[in-house]
């Protein structure tokens, strides 16, 4: 990620004074004057400063938490980072001190899962797809067309079926799922001087389409008829300027946050697959906590999730807005082209079915998990 070049929106006297608050009082606090708008004085910027050194000296848990995202980064990208350190500070009453370490400091993508894995940090936010080498089952998401929209994704990792079935296949692998959210659907985003916009499958014959290393999301473009490059994330900006990529399938805020915002044409919102986050503790460091802290844990937990699926539709504006000033384009399918996508890469394709009997344990398993999606659960999801 530090390959791409820098968003617009950073170089405003915001983020300015956010590397201003930094250098002189500290990432943490300058973490905190980014949740409040930077408008924050000199006197407040110190005592600010002041009382975050106090809570981590004062709590007698500390727990490292990295993501591979800018602090301010909710704006555009619903992730909460920020917020889940005031939410488990707050409702430990100060036994827990959350560091945060974002940005990709301690690491990106896999390496950063790695590390929540072995321990060597406590939590971090990873992508599913980036989660799924290291806990196979999640991957299931990335089958096409059943849990794209945000509110089946909300309905499906709040459900009974998900936390009984696939959280302890999770925990096994040594990761304690804190909460799962989604930035938004997967978009199928082209390149400058692509020529076209993506309207149906047929529309990808050919393409180069960029994808990570998830099997899933490879065998999706396929049976859209592109053929599906996987290109590392931080190469990503520079494989689509040199032609090495024609696409990519981040969400809109995604992006946006992470700077493509000069070298994209169009991006159609097809609502395949969710571009899906877990926000993730080590599950032995989370199993020596006390169980009263655990609880308060998972309700810190539980408040950010809601949070994030609250911040989706600010977030997808925000960063729609921005790009559109500067001429990318935006499409959504028609209802007759959404089926012909369904009808070429959805999950009843029975090229699905062994994945969901090797991800899942079985069909009926998966049919299970289907169903929760489509049952409305605790989280309403705007837009």
């Amino acid at each position: 990620m530090n390959t791409r070049k820098a968003n617009p929106s950073l170089q405003s006297p915001d983020r300015r004074r956010f590397f201003e608050v930094a250098s002189r009082y500290g990432f943490t606090t300058a973490v905190l004057a980014a949740t409040g708008g930077y408008l924050w004085s000199e006197a407040e910027v110190a005592h600010a400063a002041d009382d975050d050194a106090a809570r981590q000296k004062a709590a007698k848990y500390t727990m490292l938490f990295a993501t591979e995202y800018k602090a301010d980064a909710f704006h555009t990208y619903p992730i909460m980072q920020t917020q889940f350190k005031a939410n488990l500070e707050t409702l430990s009453k100060g036994a827990v001190y959350v560091k945060l370490h974002p940005a990709g400091q301690l690491g990106v993508g896999g390496a950063l899962a790695q590390k929540v894995q072995a321990g060597t940090i406590q939590g971090g936010s990873v992508s599913l797809s980036n989660f799924s080498p290291f806990t196979p089952v999640v991957d299931l998401i990335n089958i096409p067309f059943w849990c794209g929209e945000n509110q089946r994704f909300a309905n499906l990792v709040t459900s009974a079926a998900w936390n009984g079935e696939i959280t302890p296949k999770v925990t096994v692998k040594g990761y304690k799922p804190m909460f799962y959210f989604t930035v938004d659907p997967r978009t199928v985003a082209v390149r400058k001087g692509f020529g076209k916009i993506i309207k149906t499958p047929d529309d990808m014959k050919g393409m180069k389409m960029r994808v990570p290393s998830s099997k899933l999301l490879q065998q999706f473009y396929r049976l859209a008829g592109a053929n599906p490059t996987v290109v590392a994330w931080g190469e990503t900006p520079s494989a689509l300027k040199q032609g090495v990529a024609d696409g990519l399938d981040p969400a809109v805020g995604a992006l946006y946050t992470f700077g493509f915002i000069d070298i994209l044409e169009a991006i159609t919102l097809v609502e395949s697959v969710p571009d899906a986050q877990m926000f993730a503790a080590n599950y032995k460091w989370f199993q020596s906590l006390p169980k009263s802290l655990q609880t308060t844990f998972d309700d810190a937990s539980a408040k950010t999730q809601a949070e994030s699926f609250a911040q989706i539709l600010v977030a997808r504006k925000n960063s729609m807005d921005a790009m559109g000033k500067v001429g990318i384009k935006f499409y959504t399918p028609s209802a007759a082209e959404k089926k012909l996508w369904v009808d070429a890469c959805g999950e009843q394709r029975p090229e699905w079915n062994d994945i969901k009997k090797e991800l899942a344990g079985s069909v009926d398993l998966f049919n299970k998990l289907k169903t929760a999606a489509n049952t409305k659960g605790s989280i309403t999801v705007a837009g």
